[in-house]
């Protein structure tokens, strides 16, 4: 993508958000047309339309699977407001009136606390180790029994990398900081945070630039530089903490009705599963392209102060981490246990590699070299 790309104005999401309510009203939700073994299936997504990496990786994958079936299977997107409210895409797919949505799992915990597993766990797997888990550890398998309770299946469709940490008003100097501040950020992250005493809320990524404005948010988390610079973020809120500790390695994800899916002839569901592996790794490369441009950009241009988190504030995030997981491993439902038991011993044998090899590399590398 070209750094023009980089910064389009809160203007243009605006625009496009409204013309998605407007859309909400009018577009067809009539059945998918099919003529001569073609089909055109619908997604509805999370994001506003032409998004940074995620918006455009969501189009990018209907637009690989279209031209992969030459065809034979068309992806028609629909971007967050245009059919469904953004936090809907999941149940439409589940009630049929999208073959497809594109969001991240944890938006879903309230129907399984098993599905943050599978976006991004606090001080968790980074996205090398939950594509490891998911491809060739069984993350996939048990992932697809979550889901059938619901009637779809999921795939990795995309790759933020470790996200930033959030936008705060002040200074965060220590734990007490955080105490009582209203906060957006979801999944089991957010979990952290509302024991750490923020007051958690979750909202979809063009809601949150109005209630920073209008003060219902003291602080915001949403993904790093690339897509905060396009919500505009910074114009409100100056201290930007990096890294995040609870979205280490985020993914999304592209559902499908399950049953709608077992009818397509098996080259289609090939291509579906192929195309979701090649926006994976896609998607991380427009992330990690794009990024340190944005946070140039923010720091230089905008103002924003580069921060990291007080060490007691990490120490409590950690502890509470490990308190929620230990608690999902022996959870009632017999699923949330598998998935967490299951991340949990992958997790330590995974985290071997990032930390022996990956991290070792990085501290070499950052005392050594430098190019002038």
């Amino acid at each position: 993508m070209k750094n023009k790309e980089l910064n389009p104005g809160r203007r243009k999401f605006i625009q496009n958000a409204a013309l998605g309510a407007g859309a909400a009203a009018t577009a067809s939700v009539a059945a998918p047309a099919i003529a001569q073994n073609r089909k055109t299936w619908r997604m509805v997504t999370t994001w506003p339309r032409n998004f940074p990496g995620l918006g455009v990786g969501a189009q990018r994958l209907a637009d690989r699977i279209t031209a992969m079936s030459g065809g034979e299977l068309t992806i028609k997107v629909y971007s967050a407001g245009e059919l469904v409210p953004p936090l809907q895409s999941f149940d439409a797919v589940i009630e049929g009136s999208a073959e497809m949505s594109h969001g991240a799992a944890y938006y879903w915990q309230n129907k399984s606390p098993a599905t943050s597993f599978f976006t991004g766990v606090p001080y968790g797997m980074t996205s090398r180790e939950l594509s490891a888990w998911v491809r060739y550890m069984g993350g996939q398998e048990i992932w697809d029994k979550v889901y059938d309770q619901f009637g779809v299946k999921g795939f990795l469709s995309g790759d933020t990398g470790t996200q930033a940490g959030g936008w705060f008003r002040s200074e965060i100097k220590s734990l007490d900081d955080v105490q009582g501040i209203n906060f957006r950020t979801p999944g089991l992250g957010g979990e952290v945070w509302s024991r750490m005493g923020a007051n958690v809320v979750n909202m979809a990524a063009g809601e949150i630039y109005q209630a920073l404005q209008s003060g219902s948010l003291d602080a915001a988390e949403f993904v790093g530089p690339y897509n905060d610079l396009a919500l505009g973020f910074h114009q409100i809120c100056k201290e930007y903490y990096l890294p995040s500790f609870n979205e280490p390695g985020l993914a999304t994800e592209l559902v499908v009705n399950k049953s709608k899916f077992s009818e397509l002839p098996k080259h289609l569901q090939e291509i579906v599963e192929i195309a979701c592996q090649a926006e994976y790794d896609q998607v991380a490369s427009d992330f990690y392209a794009n990024d340190p441009v944005a946070l140039k950009k923010l720091v230089e241009e905008h103002g924003v102060n580069l921060r990291t988190f007080p060490e007691d504030l990490l120490e409590a995030g950690a502890n509470a981490a490990m308190d929620i997981i230990n608690e999902l491993r022996e959870h009632k439902d017999p699923l949330t246990r598998e998935t967490a038991q299951s991340y949990v011993k992958n997790f330590n044998l995974l985290r071997t590699r990032t930390e022996l090899v990956d991290q070792k590399f990085g501290l070499a590398r950052e005392k050594y070299i430098k190019y002038s």
